[in-house]
């Protein structure tokens, strides 16, 4: 078997994350980054969204505030960032910070697309050029592709990764978790699905990653979820504002023992981390990063 990518554990061993979403202001990062690096998880998530953070520029940040922790991009739309420029940043950073970084691609959101002028006819055959010309740039390769929508002449970068460059596939439809299964060295969920949909969507990548000689590869899940007073109304709130599922599965509200429990019930299914995914109105994140380390982590360690 494959070892997972820096920074998630193996199936069954679920990693603990907080994710930093793009409603927050980026002058919040700082705080939160430093709090959930101290607080002892395993992963900071951050996201690209248009037209709100930068997913390189922030995840720059949080590795200088932070010693240990690693940070995760989830995840950089390939129809938005030029090739060169894409592997150029990834690559260094992972020179400065060396087994720290975990980033992921994808289509990104269509309509965003759109309103930049980046939107392709043929999603999936960008996403399948631009994850192969990327991970033979990663790899520190002299790249020539001429493809529908990549053209790349005798690249090669100066200063590549000098290690292990784990790259992620981000997707929802069946095509697209296909495609991250046999493709990526992880597979990116969307935000705001029911316990039944996650494990639909691992079933499907535990079936095509066979069909494709492969062991199954780590899935990263967001979770929303809230402690405290007004915890339930709030992840309602939350569910209710992603419009993604009518369920009553999606999200957890209460206490370290509730919340540890949907986590494991997602490693279940073969989950492999978990990036804890704030309600937009969370009143304390590094409270929230505490809660995490300090009393949900010890009773997934537990069991």
């Amino acid at each position: 078997m494959v070892s997972p990518p820096p920074g998630i554990a193996s199936p069954g061993i679920p990693s603990l994350g907080i994710t930093f979403l793009p409603a927050f202001a980026p002058d919040q990062l700082r705080e939160v980054a430093t709090a959930a690096d101290s607080a002892g998880l395993d992963e900071l998530w951050l996201w690209e969204d248009c037209f709100q953070h930068g997913g390189l520029v922030t995840a720059s940040a949080a590795l200088a505030w932070t010693s240990r922790i690693t940070v995760g991009v989830g995840l950089l739309p390939v129809p938005l960032r030029n090739i060169g420029v894409a592997a150029m940043e990834l690559a260094s950073l992972h020179r400065l910070f060396p087994d720290r970084v975990l980033a992921g691609i994808g289509h990104g959101v269509q309509r965003w697309m759109g309103q930049v002028g980046a939107r392709v006819d043929s999603p999936m055959t960008l996403l399948s050029e631009y994850d192969s010309v990327l991970r033979d740039l990663l790899a520190g390769g002299e790249v020539t592709f001429d493809g529908t929508y990549l053209h790349v002449d005798a690249v090669k970068l100066h200063w590549p990764p000098t290690g292990n460059v784990p790259l992620l596939v981000g997707g929802e439809g069946p095509r697209s978790l296909g495609f991250a299964a046999r493709r990526g060295d992880g597979v990116l969920l969307t935000a705001g699905l029911g316990e039944a949909e996650i494990a639909a969507a691992c079933d499907l990548i535990r079936a095509e990653a066979s069909g494709a000689g492969k062991a199954m590869p780590p899935v990263v899940v967001p979770l929303i979820a809230a402690t405290g007073a007004g915890a339930a109304d709030r992840v309602a709130a939350e569910v209710a504002r992603w419009e993604k599922s009518d369920r009553d599965d999606v999200g957890v509200a209460g206490d370290a023992e509730t919340v540890a429990a949907a986590i494991l019930r997602l490693a279940a299914m073969g989950v492999t981390s978990v990036a804890v995914q704030p309600t937009e109105d969370e009143p304390d994140l590094p409270g929230l990063c505490r809660f995490l380390g300090q009393q949900v982590r010890p009773i997934l360690s537990a069991t």
